[in-house]
């Protein structure tokens, strides 16, 4: 087979969605809708929804829950273009990034590229593994719904479920019965 007709790479991608502002489940069902229908995802399968307290800046400030999911997809994106993708999704949910003050603001539509595959990038605009996902609990429960004994790549090199294990947030988590 020569290099035109060999199919292109496909990687094992997740990515965190989650909403507090705004109609929370429609934000979390038009994303993993657009993600299913790009053209260069051929899978996009939704954990379970979860619902937490969200994190605040100062002790004492009150935002709306979060609701949160992570998906599953099989991509030919590039890392670079998926998030790319992320940003436009939560640019259209009606996400500005310029006007945020700061990080743990209410949001509309929040997408964090967790993995791509093996691909690791220590970039400014991307890193991967997402560098503080072993510190939310809310991305790794419904991630280890998904995909419990994905090892995720340096500098973390463990199963998701044990990075659940050890996670430090202990923030309540509840199980919504709400499908994606």
């Amino acid at each position: 087979m020569n290099d035109s007709a060999r199919p292109p790479n496909r990687d094992e991608a997740f990515v965190a969605l989650g909403s507090n502002r705004g109609d929370r489940r429609a934000a979390l069902r038009g994303a993993v809708r657009s993600l299913g229908e790009h053209e260069a995802v051929q899978h996009a399968r939704p954990s379970p929804v979860y619902e937490s307290e969200a994190h605040t800046q100062h002790p004492g400030e009150t935002q709306p829950a979060y609701l949160n999911a992570v998906v599953q997809l099989q991509t030919t994106l590039s890392p670079e273009a998926l998030l790319d993708l992320a940003w436009r999704l939560e640019a259209d949910a009606g996400r500005d990034r310029a006007a945020e003050e700061g990080r743990w603001q209410p949001r509309p539509l929040d997408v964090d590229l967790l993995v791509c595959g093996r691909a690791t990038r220590s970039g400014r605009r991307l890193r991967l593994p997402h560098p503080r996902l072993a510190e939310r609990r809310f991305v790794l429960r419904p991630w280890a719904d998904l995909a419990p004994n994905l090892r995720v790549p340096a500098p973390f090199d463990d199963p998701v479920q044990t990075l659940l294990a050890r996670c430090p947030d202990r923030t309540a988590l509840r199980c919504t019965t709400l499908a994606l």
